[in-house]
């Protein structure tokens, strides 16, 4: 039986701090997440229900000043509703990190089960930000349909909010990869000793 050195007791404290900590931001992240399930669909319906119609034309991809006729309830009602699918592609994300880091918070870090959050939280943010794409483009219809003819329109438009969105999608979903590839090999490895 060998006796643990002073070095390796310190390395062994220092993991455990480590994970201390990783279980500390995970428990705060775990809130934080669940904050911004409830608030976010509030924030939204507040949003449609107070802003300007310039402001919202900007939503739309429009210009300011395309949205010639007062704004129907039924077309902010009918805009919000658009605007609510990436918004609930996003949400969903934000439940799979939720549940990555309630894991995290357990001291449950490299298993099975946080890879796949991790593929599935980058998979539902990366079809929010396309949706959003989309809903930009519904949004610029539905405000300027009361528009005198030849003034309607259709607006498509990427913002770098969107671009970066999907970029860092993609990278969280490679990061799994990578972090699932890893747990895989050492399985693997573990097998054979």
């Amino acid at each position: 039986m060998s006796i643990p050195t002073l070095s390796s007791r310190k390395a062994s404290a220092q993991a455990m701090d480590h994970l201390q900590r990783i279980r500390r931001i995970s428990r705060f992240m775990v809130m934080a997440c669940v904050a911004l399930i409830t608030l976010l669909p509030v924030a939204l319906v507040w949003y449609w229900a107070t802003t300007s119609a310039p402001e919202l034309a900007v939503q739309g991809n429009l210009q300011p000043g395309a949205i010639q006729q007062p704004l129907q309830v039924w077309q902010r009602v009918a805009a919000a509703t658009v605007t609510a699918v990436p918004l609930a592609l996003l949400l969903m994300g934000i439940w799979q990190a939720k549940r990555c880091f309630a894991q995290f918070a357990q001291g449950q870090v490299f298993t099975v089960q946080a890879v796949d959050g991790l593929r599935r939280f980058a998979g539902w943010v990366a079809a929010a930000a396309l949706a959003a794409i989309v809903a930009g483009a519904v949004t610029s219809v539905l405000l300027t349909l009361h528009n005198a003819p030849g003034t309607r329109q259709l607006a498509v438009g990427v913002s770098s909010n969107q671009v970066f969105t999907l970029f860092f999608a993609g990278l969280v979903w490679l990061m799994a990869d990578v972090i699932g590839q890893g747990q895989a090999l050492a399985e693997e490895n573990e097998r054979f000793i």
